[in-house]
């Protein structure tokens, strides 16, 4: 039998009368590991859910690897490759590849009687993968686009909308300037639907339409694109599966045709990438500063309790227990009363995460913050590494105040209790 375990765990449920300074300090020290676990718990899932909904955002206009031509610079002018390339079928079957979809981009104006506003025409086909924008449509309805007719809807941002005082149903009119052309390129499209997903460097930049409206305004074939979108399952593998897509695409060879890179989202939007890459040193300097916090609630815990139990202290050495056997008594019962924290630190953080799931009690300014609602990610690795790191820096920190039990005299303690 585990003798200290079994003292402590008596000690632990102890139903008696307990002197009033303990009772009070240890309940402040629960109070403490339960209120800086659940501070900890929100702070992980906010931070990496606010993560997560701007990258799921940027990745929505741009998806997360590009294949494009090599000699197209980092603007949305592009040269155009062919879309019937060797290595498409090899691409979808790369693991963790969802989709691989075509697309073409021409930067221009959209002009009213009135305003002026400086956008990017992206442009799609039949095969487009339309779901992020679905999700983020807050009117009308999505473009009808097949590969038969060219179509003369488009996308346009809510915010876009409200600028240039337009609205479902009204029809715009496009410039757009080709270098070995004098004279602008005019297109007169209807808006048939608005999105709005708060990020507004891009609602105001993109506006959606027919991949042959771009192919038409850059005298391209039909055969001709910007390049080719791939989506993944997993963004933590982006390098990687950037790699083989990379392999695959310098695998073939075509003879006078055009020579294709590859680029990722991250490479092309560095600036929200590497903003979104500080945001983890926030919470390494709050998860060490509640791990602080409780480790040191829990050491005027068990100071408090090893006075408190002095006279039991010294019987345990007058019956030939030794000092650190002594010691791992008081630190599985740290041990167990810290986990009782934990329990309400669990509760309370867990019971946050999911009210502002569902509920979204808690607003931000998307202009600032990009999003509208303090967006939340509940994952269990996270809750369980959270748990698991608390009590071992806890009872680590335990260890060296637990020496105290050694400077005790059983002599004393038994003769002047």
């Amino acid at each position: 039998m585990n003798t200290e375990l079994f003292i402590s765990r008596r000690l632990f449920f102890e139903k008696g009368d307990k002197k009033f300074l303990s009772q009070k300090i240890i309940r402040i020290a629960l109070v403490g590991i339960a209120l800086g676990l659940a501070v900890m718990i929100v702070s992980v899932a906010v931070v990496t859910g606010f993560k997560r909904e701007i990258r799921n955002k940027v990745i929505g206009f741009g998806s997360h690897i590009q294949v494009v031509n090599f000699d197209s610079n980092n603007s949305y002018e592009t040269l155009p490759v062919s879309k019937k390339q060797s290595f498409l079928e090899e691409l979808k079957t790369i693991y963790g590849v969802k989709n691989v979809q075509t697309f073409a981009t021409k930067p221009g104006m959209i002009k009213t009687d009135e305003y002026i506003q400086g956008i990017v025409f992206k442009g799609a086909d039949a095969g487009y993968d339309w779901t992020f924008f679905r999700n983020n449509l807050v009117e009308g309805e999505l473009p009808a686009i097949n590969d038969s007719v060219r179509s003369d809807e488009i996308l346009l941002s809510g915010q876009v909308a409200k600028l240039l005082d337009v609205s479902v149903g009204d029809r715009v009119v496009l410039y757009f300037i080709n270098e070995d052309e004098n004279n602008p390129r005019m297109l007169q499209l209807s808006v048939c639907g608005l999105y709005n997903t708060s990020l507004e460097e891009f609602d105001n930049l993109f506006v959606l339409g027919d991949l042959q409206q771009v192919q038409r305004l850059n005298n391209w074939r039909s055969d001709q694109i910007s390049g080719f979108e791939v989506t993944i399952a997993d963004f933590n593998r982006i390098d990687a599966i950037e790699q083989e897509v990379r392999n695959a695409v310098l695998d073939y060879s075509i003879e006078n045709d055009a020579i294709l890179r590859t680029t990722n989202i991250t490479r092309e939007y560095p600036q929200i990438f590497d903003w979104l890459s500080i945001l983890d040193m926030n919470v390494w300097v709050i998860l060490f500063l509640m791990a602080l916090v409780a480790g040191f609630n829990m050491i005027s815990g068990l100071l408090v309790l090893i006075l408190e139990r002095s006279k039991m202290i010294g019987v345990l050495k007058a019956l030939g227990s030794p000092n650190w056997s002594i010691r791992k008594v008081f630190l599985y019962l740290s041990a167990f009363l810290t986990s009782r924290g934990m329990l309400w630190g669990n509760a309370v953080g867990i019971a946050f995460i999911v009210i502002q799931h569902f509920g979204g009690l808690f607003k931000l300014n998307p202009a600032t913050y990009y999003v509208d609602v303090v967006p939340v990610n509940f994952s269990l690795l996270h809750l369980l590494l959270l748990n698991i790191g608390t009590i071992v820096v806890t009872i680590l920190m335990l260890v060296v105040p637990s020496y105290f039990v050694s400077k005790i005299s059983p002599e004393r303690t038994i003769r002047f209790d």
